[in-house]
């Protein structure tokens, strides 16, 4: 369990922005302990200020991108879900969670990595419940072409054999790459922008720390109402990610309009 408060530092509850101070916390303290990256601060910052322009909350857009990504990897032959520094740091537990319930692999993939970094994260995602980490040391011993830094190397047994791989705040041309492996890609960007969010299959413009829990709610209503593959894909034909980043990008204008109009 990551620790956000401290001795040292304390996040008043009616602050207005607690919320958002706690999860930079919750990454401060990862990169203390040596799995976030310097990037994935940067990264966050980034991110954060898309939340904000888009109101901090979880939109209809995003609700139906999330469902339609539940769907695809209940429907999916081998799911995986990509895990990086600043996942490990924000939805540990959560993470694990949804891949028990989605019965998807857990695997390591970084930009910047080093053994450290991949065997910290292995340890978080085990104190959070995993029963086995793919990708980290010799493991990822296979390699994705056209890529030629460190997110190249995959584990043969999780994201090269993978239909469907859901990358969380990724980089872009990775997802370029594996689309080009004919894979699903699924991705939780908060600029629709990105390249990323752009060459998804499936993009789910929303902060992480809501949008895992709200995938989890949605796949144990999938099971416990025992929704039939017919339903499920009949989700995915009506879905359509170009119109999902088009709305996304109009409700950021709409904001920003609002934003200067007061």
């Amino acid at each position: 369990m990551v620790i956000v408060d401290d001795e040292d530092f304390h996040v008043p509850e009616d602050h207005p922005r607690a919320e958002s101070i706690k999860i930079r916390e919750q990454l401060i303290e990862g990169f203390k302990e040596g799995f976030v990256a310097v990037a994935g601060l940067i990264a966050h910052g980034r991110g954060e200020a898309f939340d904000y322009i888009l109101g901090e909350k979880t939109h209809h857009f995003a609700e139906k991108a999330e469902k339609a990504a539940v769907a695809t990897l209940i429907l999916a032959k081998n799911p995986v879900i990509s895990v990086n520094g600043n996942v490990a740091a924000l939805v540990p537990y959560e993470i694990v969670q949804l891949s028990k319930l989605l019965k998807a692999k857990l695997e390591v993939n970084l930009f910047y990595r080093t053994k450290k970094r991949e065997e910290a994260i292995k340890k978080v995602l085990e104190t959070a419940g995993a029963e086995k980490v793919l990708g980290v040391g010799e493991s990822a011993s296979a390699t994705i072409p056209e890529l030629s830094h460190p997110r190249r190397k995959v584990d043969p047994e999780g994201i090269l054999i993978a239909d469907v791989v859901m990358v969380p705040l990724e980089d872009g041309d990775r997802t370029i790459a594996l689309r080009k492996l004919e894979k699903q890609v699924i991705t939780i960007d908060l600029n629709p922008l990105s390249r990323t969010a752009q060459e998804a299959n499936i993009t789910i413009v929303n902060n992480i720390t809501r949008t895992i829990p709200e995938m989890i709610q949605i796949t144990q209503n999938i099971i416990n109402t025992k929704k039939k593959r017919e339903e499920l894909q009949k989700i995915l034909k009506t879905y359509n990610n170009k119109e999902i980043l088009s709305m996304a990008t109009k409700t950021i204008n709409e904001h920003l309009t609002k934003l200067t109009k007061t």
